[in-house]
Formats: C-alpha cells, structure tokens, sequence
C-alpha cells in the first residue's frame, strides 16, 4: 500500500515500502513535454533532460557520471510528449547518495551556452537516428499528420530548424515555467527508511512553486500520409481516434487490444502472419494521452503484399464488430494480463513507475488486486461495443513507409 503527502510549493510524494527487497526505486517525474511547448520552442523539454546531466554548480559532467556509476545503479532519463523523468534504481544503502545526485541535477544545473552548442549536435544526430529507423518514422509522420495544428503533432525530440534558435536563456525560461511544485511528482518504491524520506523531502522542498501547466485538447484529422524511404519492408501503421489514460473503459480497451493483436495468439497475428505469411510481425495497442488517444495497428510487409495485408486486417476488423470475441478468447487475455501486470510488479522500477503514471495520468492508483479485479470484470459486450464505437472507417488513418503504393491504391484498399 502506497502513502501520498505534498509538499507546501504542491509537490506530490508517493511512497510505497516494499520490505522483502534490498533496492529503492527513485523517480522524479515533470508534467511537461513537447505538447507543452511552442513551435518556436519545439524539442526544449527533451533539451533540458539532456541539460541536467552536463553540470551543476558542485558537480560537472564527468562527476556526475562518475558518482553514478560509483553506487553500481542505473541513472538515467527519458522525455515523451506529456512528460520528463529523472530516476534511479539502486541498492537501498546508496539511495541517499542517488537523491544527492538527482535533487542537485534538479535543483542547481547550470545551463552553460557552451555545452547547450555541445549538446544540440547530439540531438540532432539522435533525431537522425530515429529518421534512420522506419518503425519510428512511420510513427512519427502519423502524428503531424492526424493532429497537425497542434503541440501534439511535433516531434518530442524537435527539428534540426527549431533547435537551431535555441540558446541557454531560452532553454532556463522553459524550465523555470515547467520545473515548478505543482508539475513536479516524485515517485518511491523499494526498501527506505524514515530519514530517506525526509531527505527526499527536504531536498525537493526547494523547488519553486507554480502553476499547473494547462493541457490543450488536439482535434484528430483523419489522413493519408505516405513517406518514401530506401528500405524492404514498408511499414505500415493504420489509426483511429480511441481514448484517454483516464477514460474508465481502459480495462476492457487493454483487452480488446490484446485480444486484437496483443501476442502470437492474437487475431491479427494468426490470420495475417500465421495463416497467410504475408508478414513477420504484426501489433495492435493504444497510444493513449491525457485528452486523447490513437489506435493503432502497425505491421511491416513487402510492397508486393501490402494490398493483401490491409485487406485482411480490416476483414479482421469487421468481423470482430459483426460477432465480437469469444469466451476463450476473453479468459486468456484476462489470463496474460493478469501475469504481465503481476510479475511486472516484483520490479521496484515497475512499482516506481506505477505509481507515478497513475498518479500523473489517470488521477488513481490502484492495488494490483483492484486492477486484476477491474480486469476481471469486462465483459464480451463491452468489448465489442468498443470496437464498434471506435473502428468506423469513417476516422481510418494510414501512415506508410518505404516503397508505398500510390494514394488512390490506398484509398481504394481502405474505401476511402
């Protein structure tokens, strides 16, 4: 069982002690990333996560790296579209040495120009490198298409044109308006003790109050969007608008998806891959935010199989909201969830993040016996209900990489 208190500039603390284990999990989340940014500031939030580890006003570069290093954990960091973590997972007698280290990286980095010309170069061969990948970049063409207009369509690591105007007053404006209390969640799991705590506490007490930062909704648009690239396979991800983190029909969507395309037993992996061959692999899941949320199914197929394979999957698709899922079908996805969430909770980095995404994105935090049972409790009709209510042609997207067929062959395929 978790604890929760906030402290007075608004940030929130989780706590949950998990005795039977030697390791703390400490993660420090900050509700801001790229839809919280301008187009003129575009890739500031995923800038600053990079800024944080390249000095403070006691510690350098190097010596950060090489204090993390010494306490033998794992410190590291990540930024999305809704979001920035800083976390580390360490034995639990060297978890005041890993709040030292986070809170002063937090607290007191220092935002040289210097290392800010430094570090745009590493970020602008990380942006080539996810171009490199078409898997991403199938990805990532989706999004400024569907949601274009909005913060939501950009790029969490932004443009080679948008971080070219940025500098390190820029980048300390940014922060000051997003690092406050009120954006601020701290999340603990593992073994700690009273002091730990306090600590915790004490150090973070330092950051300064501030507003909430205010979510803006993205309007969908359905697209066709196709992208040529040098590669064999072409990537293929289609979309449709689906829900929320919060949305209370989260449960029987994780089944639905499961059931749909969620492993080897999966509709779309045995009908398009199994049976036809005309794939290697071949997914189905949500990709869900804060007001909004895509469904996709991504796959990746021979130019020459690609007709053959979107006319399959979107059989599949209408046969699930003509006749809905089976018993079987259901117990076993309830079955594989119940063990993915289960054993990925004997993890104190899992339990960390738990926590903190609940608290940050659906407003709860449930027991694993609360989820099991919410699970437990969708039905076959609320599956297929959400099939019906989500899957309408009507909002179908296509985002394709490679070698793509013209566009009237797509929208001829998808009855566009």
């Amino acid at each position: 069982m978790y604890e929760e208190l906030t402290l007075s500039n608004g940030v929130r603390v989780l706590h949950e002690a998990v005795p039977s284990v030697r390791s703390a999990a400490l993660g420090i989340w900050v509700r801001a990333g790229s839809r919280n940014e301008t187009a003129a500031e575009n890739g500031s939030c995923h800038f600053i996560e990079h800024m944080l580890f390249k000095g403070t006003k006691k510690r350098s570069a190097e010596q950060l790296a090489r204090e993390s290093d010494a306490i033998g954990g794992r410190l590291n960091a990540y930024t999305t579209k809704e979001g920035t973590c800083f976390y580390g997972h360490v034995l639990d007698s060297h978890l005041p040495a890993l709040t030292d280290i986070l809170s002063d990286m937090l607290l007191h980095s220092l935002f040289r120009e210097k290392d800010v010309k430094s570090e745009r170069g590493v970020i602008c061969d990380e942006i080539d490198m996810y171009a490199d990948d078409p898997e991403d970049l199938v990805h990532e063409q989706l999004y400024l298409k569907v949601f274009a207009g909005s913060s939501l369509a950009r790029p969490v690591l932004g443009t080679r044109k948008s971080l070219a105007g940025l500098r390190a007053a820029d980048l300390k404006r940014t922060y000051a308006r997003c690092y406050t209390g009120s954006n601020v969640l701290i999340s603990l799991s593992g073994s700690y003790t009273a002091a730990d705590l306090d600590r915790i506490t004490g150090a973070f007490s330092a950051l300064p109050a501030g507003p909430a930062l205010p979510v803006r909704r993205a309007a969908y648009r359905p697209c066709l969007v196709r992208t040529e690239k040098e590669c064999e396979q072409n990537q293929l991800v289609l979309a449709w608008p689906c829900i929320s983190l919060s949305d209370p029909s989260r449960y029987a969507f994780g089944l639905f998806s499961a059931i749909l395309g969620g492993g080897a037993s999966s509709r779309l992996f045995q009908s398009v891959r199994e049976k036809r061959g005309l794939c290697y692999s071949i997914s189905a899941g949500g990709s869900c935010h804060r007001r909004e949320g895509l469904f996709l199914i991504h796959t990746g197929v021979s130019p020459e199989a690609e007709r053959d394979a979107l006319k399959l999957i979107l059989r599949e698709l209408e046969r699930l909201k003509q006749d809905g899922v089976t018993d079987q079908e259901l117990t076993s996805a309830k079955e594989q969830t119940r063990a993915n969430l289960l054993m990925g909770l004997e993890s104190t980095v899992s339990r960390m993040n738990h926590l903190a995404r609940g608290a940050l994105y659906t407003g709860e935090v449930p027991s694993p016996e609360e989820l099991c049972a919410r699970y437990d409790d969708v039905t076959r009709d609320q599956i297929r209900e959400l099939a019906c209510r989500w899957l309408d042609n009507a909002f179908i997207s296509l985002s394709a990489v490679g070698r793509p067929a013209p566009e009237d062959v797509y929208r001829e395929v998808l009855g566009l």
